[in-house]
């Protein structure tokens, strides 16, 4: 297997931590993560991918062995610090693959340096809108426990996804409460910036060759994958049958492959004007 190589990059915003794999002459694929997770969500598709690319998975701003924004914590910010490590490791025309919040995140970079991202792959990502701000807005936090003396509130943090999760994965579950302890302004911070991105304002910026994946068993994610192909003509669907909330660690070996698949059918191709 290829070895996961561990760094950081001293950023404006500090240190930002990021895992890798294969040559680093080769074509990169930077990973980006849902929140409330790590890097280590891709801890098993990167060995796969740097068969044949540069893999990165990076660790958002605030999650992971990452530094926290200074700022206001938004989509706009996280996709800045993501752009200045690509810029830092001097990488330019380099595919984007986000799972859930990172592909709100691929969706700002793609929209605001178009010279720096060659693709973009949406896992299970939302289409964020007024309608979804909204619908945000009027429901309880996602991931939002508050702590208790006698630990209660790890079992819940636990049970909140739990039906989200295989039945007969419980380290899946593990690794995301984990990730969830240590996101630097708690596990909800990364929902709440997704609810407040303008996707709309930027969904037209975005010019690359789009894969849109689709978790079957992801029922938050898997009903947008319709407003994507609409909003994206240029956009492949493909399904991962069953597929669920944690698709890249419950799935690498499927996830790697489609991705690996449209990467390389791109190989040849110009990159979008």
């Amino acid at each position: 297997m290829t070895a996961i190589r561990r760094a950081f990059a001293d950023l404006s915003a500090g240190q930002i931590h990021y895992a890798s794999c294969g040559d680093v002459g080769a074509p990169a694929i930077l990973l980006l993560h849902q929140s409330p997770r790590s890097w280590l969500e891709y801890r098993d598709v990167l060995p796969l991918l740097g068969r044949r690319f540069h893999a990165i998975a990076m660790d958002t701003a605030g999650f992971g062995d990452s530094v926290p924004v200074a700022g206001p914590v938004t989509i706009e910010a996280w996709a800045e610090v993501a752009m200045e490590l690509l810029a830092a490791l001097s990488l330019t025309g380099v595919h984007v693959v986000g799972h859930h919040t990172g592909g709100v995140i691929a969706i700002e970079m793609a929209a605001s340096s178009r010279g720096s991202v060659r693709s973009l792959v949406l896992s299970s990502t939302p289409w964020v809108d007024e309608a979804l701000r909204r619908e945000r807005a009027a429901r309880p936090p996602i991931d939002e426990v508050a702590p208790s003396a006698d630990g209660s509130h790890l079992q819940a943090l636990w049970q909140r996804r739990q039906p989200f999760y295989p039945a007969d994965r419980p380290d899946l579950l593990e690794a995301f409460v984990v990730d969830a302890l240590r996101a630097s302004g708690g596990a909800e911070v990364g929902h709440r910036a997704v609810a407040a991105y303008r996707m709309e304002e930027a969904i037209g910026r975005v010019r690359q060759p789009v894969l849109v994946v689709r978790a079957s068993a992801d029922p938050f994610a898997s009903p947008h994958s319709a407003e994507w192909m609409r909003r994206l003509p240029q956009a492949r669907l493909v399904e991962i049958d069953g597929g669920m909330v944690p698709l890249p660690d419950q799935l690498p070996t499927q996830f790697a492959g489609v991705v690996l698949d449209f990467v390389s059918g791109l190989a040849d191709r110009q990159p979008a004007p």
